[in-house]
């Protein structure tokens, strides 16, 4: 299951999505291999990972659950997300949300914050080449998606 057949349900993620999709070659990583990768560096961090059902890192930060989600088929495409964060309880709510969420991800670097029916995600997207360099950038990105959260938390208050 892919990431948007997460967010939508089955076959709403076709393989011929991303055109500009790596290929897998010679000492390519499976998803499996980059969620122990994940998985390891995040308890190097002290986080408590675990992997799920899917294939995917799940840990906890800051009293929220956040993933790594990674492509089949895309060794270098990095995905942190942070589902679910804001519920959206009436239609009124969905629009000031729509409008909250588009300010967060001009306001934020690298962050995208979106809705899923009736929830609020926000996640981080990027290349990294090789894979193994998430590790540069994880908490820089970490800090980020808080603070597109943070950003569209505010926009909701006013």
């Amino acid at each position: 299951m892919g990431f948007l057949d997460k967010l939508f349900g089955e076959g709403s993620n076709s393989s011929d999505s991303d055109p500009g999709k790596t290929p897998k070659g010679r000492g390519a990583m499976s998803k499996q291999d980059r969620a122990e990768m994940y998985q390891k560096f995040l308890s190097e961090e002290g986080y408590a990972p675990k992997i799920d059902n899917e294939g995917d890192v799940v840990f906890k930060y800051e009293g929220g659950v956040y993933l790594i989600i990674m492509d089949e088929n895309d060794e270098e495409f990095f995905r942190l997300v942070y589902p679910g964060f804001w519920s959206i309880e009436s239609e009124l709510e969905r629009e000031k949300a729509q409008r909250a969420a588009l300010t967060a991800t001009a306001q934020t670097k690298v962050a995208k914050v979106f809705l899923v029916r009736d929830n609020t995600w926000a996640s981080i997207e990027m290349f990294c080449s090789p894979p193994e360099v998430f590790r540069t950038v994880f908490h820089r990105s970490l800090r980020a998606l808080r603070a597109a959260v943070g950003a569209f938390q505010a926009e909701m208050r006013q």
